[in-house]
């Protein structure tokens, strides 16, 4: 067993992150958060990844942040750094995908709205817990939902605090897929090596063109695009004669 608490494995340019505290249904503490950092610059740098999944080990992909180490002041001690983390995995220069099964709540789902596509089982639940436990969001909460589901919908899920399936989430477009058990991992291999098969430099631009879309009018946005202020694809003239890079 290793003392791990975030595994990292790169296969066929698709790099897989688990959450490794399954006993604790994976859920994150401030040294999660440092070695789920550690990760991501080291994939950011790596040319040979092409996609990164990001997932849970045991039966749940994050329930949330460890509620004993929220008594101890955790959250409130590392919450800049912690936060900072789940940017990282939000401007990642490869795109992300969340693994979501069994409990996606609270932390757990701050850090999946972290990711680029999020694909849930169908068995899994997702939900803002944060008013059950009289605690606010300090990792993005806020803006991401919002951005996902609309703002009033976001509203009703943190008033309210419920649990969501998998099913609804994928109807209101909290997750982008809902699938069942059966075919779950096979459909995220599946998605990460379409990903993975297509130009990585078109990637890398395509996630800060949409980056800056976000924090632009419309038609500086357009003009941006236009400018190519990130240049060109690297991999272009490869793919173009044939080679496939």
């Amino acid at each position: 067993m290793t003392d791990q608490l975030v595994l990292c494995s790169v296969d066929g340019g698709i790099a897989t992150l688990t959450l490794n505290r399954p006993e604790k249904l994976n859920a994150l503490t401030a040294n999660s958060f440092e070695e789920l950092r550690a990760h991501l610059e080291m994939l950011a740098a790596d040319d040979s990844v092409r996609c990164v999944v990001l997932t849970g080990a045991g039966r749940s992909f994050c329930a949330g942040h460890d509620l004993e180490s929220l008594a101890a002041g955790d959250a409130l001690a590392h919450r800049f750094r912690e936060s900072d983390t789940i940017g990282l995995l939000e401007s990642l220069p490869k795109p992300t995908i969340a693994k979501i099964h069994g409990h996606c709540f609270t932390g757990g789902l701050e850090l999946a709205l972290g990711c680029d596509l999020l694909v849930a089982a169908e068995t899994a639940q997702l939900g803002d817990t944060h008013g059950q436990w009289g605690l606010v969001p300090l990792w993005g909460m806020s803006v991401r939902l919002p951005e996902r589901v609309g703002m009033s919908k976001a509203k009703e899920l943190s008033f309210t605090a419920r649990r969501l399936s998998a099913t609804e989430a994928a109807t209101i477009g909290l997750v982008d897929y809902c699938v069942p058990d059966a075919e779950f991992d096979a459909f995220v291999t599946d998605l990460a090596t379409r990903i993975a098969a297509n130009s990585s430099g078109s990637n890398r631009i395509y996630k800060a063109l949409y980056a800056n879309t976000r924090a632009m009018d419309r038609a500086t946005a357009l003009r941006t695009e236009t400018d190519m202020p990130f240049g060109f694809p690297e991999d272009a003239a490869e793919r173009l004669t044939g080679g496939r890079g």
